[in-house]
């Protein structure tokens, strides 16, 4: 077996081209809360664990994962208010359960306003983990 074919299916999930150059996009045009969330992960800064930004998983684009904790971090602009917005998210959220990550949701607000309870919701995760 190709063990660098293995790690991009369990990394990427089967993501296609398109949603890779969809990913690349996101992170070239980022949201004020998408900024400040990044700043605070980057370089392994909680708990030793690397983050990546806008990454391709399956048919999606994660806001931020982790590989190591299997970890899906969305961060949710006020358009996530919306009823259709909500069913497509729940959708989301159970696809990306169906392959064994965890979703974590916030909310704009939380990021640029309570960063440290944030970090603080992710290390107690992190901290559950067996």
């Amino acid at each position: 077996m190709d063990k660098s074919k293995n790690h991009s299916e369990n990394m990427w999930k089967g993501a296609s081209p398109q949603i890779f150059s969809n990913a690349k996009k996101l992170r070239e045009t980022q949201t004020e809360a998408e900024e400040k969330f990044w700043l605070a992960v980057k370089d392994n800064k909680i708990d030793g664990y690397k983050f990546r930004r806008q990454h391709p998983l399956s048919i999606y684009v994660a806001d931020f994962y982790c590989h190591a904790l299997k970890l899906v971090i969305e961060i949710d602009g006020g358009y996530h208010l919306d009823e259709e917005q909500q069913l497509l998210d729940k959708k989301r959220t159970a696809d990306l359960e169906f392959q064994g990550l965890k979703v974590i949701r916030f909310t704009n607000e939380e990021i640029l306003l309570k960063l440290q309870e944030v970090i603080d919701k992710i290390k107690s995760f992190i901290n559950t983990k067996p």
